[in-house]
């Protein structure tokens, strides 16, 4: 499954869109199920971040600063440069916001391996933009939607997804990896759930899609107004990510990653908090999970365009982590 994962994650998508169409009333019960999964993906995910190598990861200043830069200060600069364009429906602006101005903290390691990018840096660094990212997200919402914004977000979620998707998932993986430190039993535990990353991420994009292809309905419009920006950011942030990884002087492999997340996006953990809005914004929900099928299909591109962007220097082996 490892060395197909990109055909499996497209093969779960048109089946969560078929099974949307086929059993819309399944939909209800699948969103339910959303978190739970994710939850499993992310637990799977910090496990493969040993505690020790998180510590050490705070001192490789110069990829955590380019990773910082190009997430929350790039990022935000692009999507504001856009937001006046985006269409005026307020919950097709707030599924954009939220889509867009967090970095992805899954599939994105799986992409930029794929590249050659330096997979064990993203992983690392993983729980830190997830914190800065919680942190800052309700600072942007209030930038980009004004006072308005405390009429129609309500904290709650957002506490909630913080501690049922970072939180509690991190200090599990920890606890696991402590345990497999001291007993066979726990590293033959660890192993087992590392092996379980593919089929979690596509089961997880199975169930987002699933639940989310009927609430389309009337809002399809709307929605398919949003992909054109989706695929403008994508392009852009290729060459955005490079410039970030050449100011900060980077080797290929690091410099790959940085253009792999500030590219990829954190709509799986973020769609929660989508769901968690009044109804009259529900549609924001579907711009979210809009964007995961653009960027699972942009990324595919991207593989191919990365290396070629940031080609490995023939004289420099090292370049390749530097």
């Amino acid at each position: 499954m490892e060395r197909h994962q990109v055909a499996v994650y497209l093969a779960a998508m048109a089946l969560g869109g078929l099974l949307g169409r086929l059993a819309p009333g399944a939909g209800p019960g699948l969103e339910h199920a959303i978190n739970p999964v994710l939850a499993a993906l992310l637990f799977v995910t910090f496990l493969q971040v040993p505690a020790a190598e998180l510590l050490r990861s705070l001192r490789d200043t110069r990829f955590l600063a380019a990773a910082l830069t190009v997430n929350f200060a790039v990022v935000p600069l692009l999507v504001a440069a856009m937001f006046p364009f985006l269409p005026d429906d307020r919950a097709v602006r707030i599924g954009v916001l939220l889509v867009l101005l967090c970095p992805c903290v899954d599939y994105v390691i799986v992409f930029s391996g794929l590249a050659g990018g330096s997979n064990r840096r993203l992983l690392a660094a993983t729980p830190l933009l997830l914190v800065a990212q919680m942190l800052l997200l309700p600072v942007f919402l209030y930038l980009f939607m004004g006072p308005e914004l405390s009429e129609i977000v309500e904290p709650g979620p957002f506490l909630r997804a913080f501690l049922t998707l970072i939180a509690v998932p991190l200090a599990l993986a920890w606890l696991l990896q402590a345990w497999g430190a001291r007993r066979p039993a726990g590293r033959r535990a660890a192993d087992a759930a590392t092996t379980t990353m593919v089929p979690l991420m596509a089961a997880t994009l199975l169930t987002v899609v699933a639940s989310q292809v009927p609430e389309l309905g009337d809002s399809l419009a709307d929605v398919a107004g949003v992909v054109p920006f989706y695929v403008l950011f994508l392009a852009v942030m290729a060459f955005a990510g490079r410039a970030v990884a050449r100011l900060f002087r980077l080797g290929t492999g690091a410099a790959r990653a940085i253009v792999f997340t500030g590219a990829t996006r954190n709509s799986l953990v973020v769609l929660p908090l989508a769901l968690a809005l009044p109804g009259t914004l529900a549609v924001a929900a579907s711009v979210v999970v809009t964007q995961t099928l653009v960027e699972v299909l942009g990324m595919v591109g991207y593989v191919r365009l990365v290396p070629r962007l940031v080609p490995r220097p023939a004289a420099d082996p090292a370049a390749d982590e530097g």
